[in-house]
């Protein structure tokens, strides 16, 4: 079996940064923060940082899943000599833990099903009893934009289960958790994750798995400005799916569409992403689809299509990042058609969520509120939120972000004059291709437009 993933040092995961949370003047971590940060699943007691009562809703959450993850600890192998006696004392005292959760919580139900499956684990001498309840979990967290905490979780499914884990299970513990370092930035353990799932997929004959961790690593190689090479590898998976991989060929497509809107060429990449939105069958892949989709329309001037993409979306109620998304582009399409209404309202909404953003919507909202503010003639608002999203972009790694932002600033008081980036004035009606008119017919279909 191939080794694991060297994750990134864990000790980043209880800094501040650019994405952390803003802190009261004068705070300080609990001393149980402290104290513990060493310890495996750490990560978890940051919910008990700050001025929160300890009585609060995250905190209670957040120590329950460090001791649920503590006691599935003990189905390692190097606890396998443990006394029941000793097992029996620390699952009680977790069960005690979890029954103060608020009931109605999904988390709550996580977290009891995890425990649950851990003492039914440990009672049968079978570890795979608790596999389910540690992937389902790490897919709460990873959509809850809990990206370290998800982390930690599929580390925790590869550690206990080690040998004993199904083939099947490995490689996709390693494919998702590529994905959530992807989603941390964290391209160089994504890179290796997704070649690691990769290899041991082929080793296997999975031809599906394989060719994800290949989608994977091409977009891993997006993230950092490589899309010559990124375009190359996705060319090669769609001519290598099977006919009857709609998922495959789904997930190449809209790979693919984000290469070439970023290489430049929307009008090129929405037909491409239009026709991921076809295939894939599961509703959350569909709404990010139409994410990306409304990002194209809107460059190329189609701001009434990817407005009905978006609303789409929110009317859906999908998951956190995606509803991001959609509310930072809805904000950038009351900026493109002067709107100064709908920009301060869907500015707010965003900045009410801008705490729970990674680094990468994090930098894309700010660059989007500076981009409205130079549309409206605030330059000098414009110029303080660029240089923050510069920032910000810079210390997570965001190339393709800092070439972009410095791009703008450059132009922000002379030359920039894009409709969809600079303080231009109201973009004229453009001429769309007919794929793009057929894109955005059947947007106006999907929205019940007659």
């Amino acid at each position: 079996m191939t080794s694991r993933t060297p994750p990134p040092p864990k000790t980043r995961y209880l800094s501040s940064g650019p994405n952390a949370p803003r802190r009261p003047e004068g705070w300080t971590m609990t001393d149980s923060v402290v104290q513990h940060a060493g310890l495996p699943h750490a990560v978890f007691l940051h919910r008990m940082a700050g001025g929160v009562e300890p009585s609060a809703v995250e905190p209670r959450l957040g120590r329950a899943a460090f001791v649920a993850l503590r006691l599935v600890d003990l189905l390692g192998a190097e606890h396998a000599t443990l006394h029941p006696d000793a097992f029996h004392y620390q699952y009680v005292a977790t069960v005690r833990c979890c029954r103060d959760l608020p009931p109605s919580l999904t988390e709550t139900s996580h977290l009891v099903g995890l425990v649950r499956g851990t003492g039914d684990a440990f009672q049968q001498r079978s570890p795979g009893l608790v596999f389910p309840a540690l992937f389902a979990y790490a897919h709460y967290l990873e959509d809850e934009m809990r990206l370290e905490e998800a982390v930690d979780v599929l580390d925790t499914l590869l550690e206990v289960g080690g040998a004993k884990l199904p083939p099947a299970d490995a490689v996709g513990a390693r494919l998702r958790r590529a994905r959530v370092y992807r989603k941390l930035n964290e391209f160089d353990a994504a890179d290796l994750a997704y070649a690691e799932g990769g290899a041991m997929a082929a080793t296997m004959g999975d031809t599906h798995s394989e060719l994800l961790s290949r989608i994977g690593r091409a977009v891993v190689m997006t993230g950092r400005g490589n899309l010559s090479r990124a375009e190359a590898l996705l060319r090669d998976v769609l001519g290598d799916a099977p006919p009857g991989d709609r998922d495959v060929q789904a997930r190449a497509n809209q790979a693919l569409a984000v290469v070439l809107s970023s290489a430049g060429q929307p009008a090129e990449a929405i037909p491409y992403e239009w026709r991921a939105f076809q295939l894939f069958d599961d509703g959350l892949s569909r709404m990010r689809t139409l994410s990306d989709l409304a990002v194209m329309l809107l460059m190329v001037g189609e701001a009434e299509g990817a407005e009905r993409a978006l609303r789409e979306i929110l009317r859906n109620s999908a998951s956190r990042d995606v509803t991001d998304n959609a509310l930072i582009e809805l904000m950038h399409c009351a900026s493109y058609r002067r709107d100064r209404v709908g920009f301060e309202r869907w500015r707010e909404q965003c900045d009410a969520r801008r705490e729970t953003m990674p680094p990468n919507i994090l930098v894309d909202y700010i660059l989007k509120a500076g981009i409205g503010r130079a549309r409206f003639g605030q330059l000098d608002r414009a110029e303080r939120l660029l240089a923050d999203a510069l920032r910000i972009a810079d210390e997570a790694g965001l190339h393709e972000f800092t070439f972009r932002i410095e791009r703008i600033k450059s132009g922000l008081r002379g030359s920039c004059q894009s409709t969809n980036e600079g303080p231009a004035e109201a973009a004229k009606p453009v001429i769309l291709s007919e794929p793009v008119r057929e894109v955005s017919t059947a947007l106006a279909h999907l929205a019940g437009v007659p």
